[in-house]
């Protein structure tokens, strides 16, 4: 591997002879994991029938090793949204926010959507996820992973921080900042990451992470907590930038986290200029994992919790903003005679496809339906990419569900559903959208791996026609 001259000199001036262990680390294997989608299927369950050996990863419950010579993402339980594939030490972050069900959570720099998958399957349906970030092509990576999980309860935006904080002030009881950074725990991972890493600074890093979990912090409750993570070594976009916030935000401290094997704690010795002494103790709260250390990549966690007093109104779930929005909804008691007759093509679909109708307030925003989550602020001026579970589309008075309508569900929900066992070929007759010979009968089915949903198909008697899109179709 061919590193900077300069981070060389740096990192062995910290690390001194303990350089030596990590050069080592570095010629060794990547570590690859994968993490259990919970919404989907049991830890457990999946241990059961996963075709591959898989080892625990200590600090997430769902996460495993593999081995190198496995090929998950070929197998059709990946099409199904059994798992994500992510490196081990990236698992750390969401795990270590302390997510319930219920909470109302951010992820502000999420693309491609890992760390959001990992929230949203601790969420369990409860709950509101906001997943953004702030570049429009990462951001539908994020999209696709969100929807291929079968989350419903997440809102995707594409977003400067700073014009998130006007809408969401102290909103949310969870946030997660990945901060971008130099990546310099990436470097065996991504060799592109040694090769541009003096494009990065870490001063100039350094400076943005500042000004991003600065606008973050503004939108958390009294009372919750915030998760600042990075994949780097640099003292200056890791305690220093800790310490900066420290100083500025009196409401905020350090929270523990923990001490699993091989998580070491953070050094204020490092941080230029030298903190003040009454924040060494503190920044010992922070942790970094090092790949001499761990089976998995460099990162860096901090665990920052608000004090319950806040100086801003309590935040009631009822302001004008929500209001506004309910205007523009259906659903429940709320539903509007116009968008109702709109809708009706929908709710059809719903009454002749679902045992249960879906339950919410619903939207439509051009031909695209989405069922909105409960307590959202009026998201006008931001950039939307999803506003809530995107369900389908109504074209020429038809609807057409969606593929995220399809991941959602469970076969139980639907009126139709055929379930395929994992080594029949019509499964990658499926995965292929080629038109499945099966008979039963007509409408719209869901087609199943066993009991997972992969999509939808529509059976005419004779024949399963195939829906499932174009840009999830499996390639050689």
């Amino acid at each position: 591997m061919h590193l900077p001259k300069e981070f060389t000199e740096r990192m062995q001036g910290l690390l001194k002879e303990e350089w030596n262990d990590l050069q080592g680390a570095w010629e060794g294997p990547l570590h690859q994991g994968l993490r259990v989608n919970t919404l989907k299927i049991p830890v457990e369950e999946f241990r059961r029938r996963a075709p591959f050996a898989l080892e625990p990863v200590p600090w997430a419950k769902e996460g495993f090793y593999i081995s190198p010579g496995d090929r998950p993402a070929k197998h059709p339980y990946y099409q199904a949204g059994l798992y994500y594939l992510q490196e081990p030490s990236a698992m750390a972050p969401a795990a270590c926010l302390g997510i319930e069900p219920g909470d109302k959570v951010l992820d502000l720099c999420a693309a491609p959507g890992g760390k959001s998958t990992q929230a949203a399957a601790l969420l369990r349906g409860k709950g509101l996820l906001v997943s953004n970030d702030n570049s429009a092509e990462r951001v539908k990576a994020l999209v696709w992973n969100l929807e291929h999980w079968g989350a419903a309860n997440v809102v995707v935006t594409n977003e400067e921080p700073q014009r998130l904080g006007r809408v969401f002030p102290e909103y949310f009881d969870k946030i997660l900042i990945d901060a971008p950074c130099s990546g310099e725990g990436m470097f065996r991972k991504d060799p592109r990451a040694a090769r541009s890493w003096s494009e990065y600074n870490n001063t100039t890093c350094s400076l943005l992470q500042k000004e991003i979990l600065d606008y973050g912090a503004a939108m958390l409750k009294p009372g919750g907590r915030l998760l600042y993570s990075t994949c780097t070594f640099s003292p200056e976009e890791n305690e220093s930038v800790i310490a900066a916030f420290l100083d500025n935000h009196t409401e905020y401290s350090l929270c523990e986290l923990p001490g699993y094997n091989g998580w070491a704690v953070g050094q204020a010795q490092w941080v230029s200029p030298a903190v003040p002494p009454r924040l060494h103790r503190e920044l010992a709260k922070t942790r970094r994992l090092w790949p001499h250390k761990v089976r998995g990549e460099g990162h860096f966690l901090a665990l920052l919790e608000k004090k319950k007093v806040s100086a801003l109104p309590a935040y009631e779930g009822n302001n004008e903003a929500e209001k506004l929005n309910d205007k523009k909804t259906a659903g429940g008691n709320k539903l509007l005679p116009e968008l109702q007759l709109k809708l009706l093509p929908f709710f059809s679909f719903m009454e002749e496809n679902l045992v249960r109708p879906l339950t919410g307030s619903f939207i439509l925003q051009g031909r695209y339906v989405y069922r909105l989550s409960t307590g959202l602020p009026s998201l006008d001026g931001l950039k939307v990419l999803r506003p809530g579970w995107f369900v389908g589309i109504i074209n020429n008075n038809r609807f057409e569900p969606s593929q995220a309508l399809a991941m959602g569900l469970k076969p139980e929900d639907v009126t139709r559903s055929v379930s395929l066992s994992v080594d029949d070929d019509n499964v990658e007759r499926y995965l292929r959208a080629e038109t499945l010979l099966l008979e039963g009968p007509r409408g719209w089915t869901l087609v199943c791996l066993e009991e997972f949903p992969l999509g939808w198909a529509k059976q005419t008697g004779e024949h399963l026609k195939n829906y499932y899109p174009p840009g999830w179709r499996l390639l050689d």
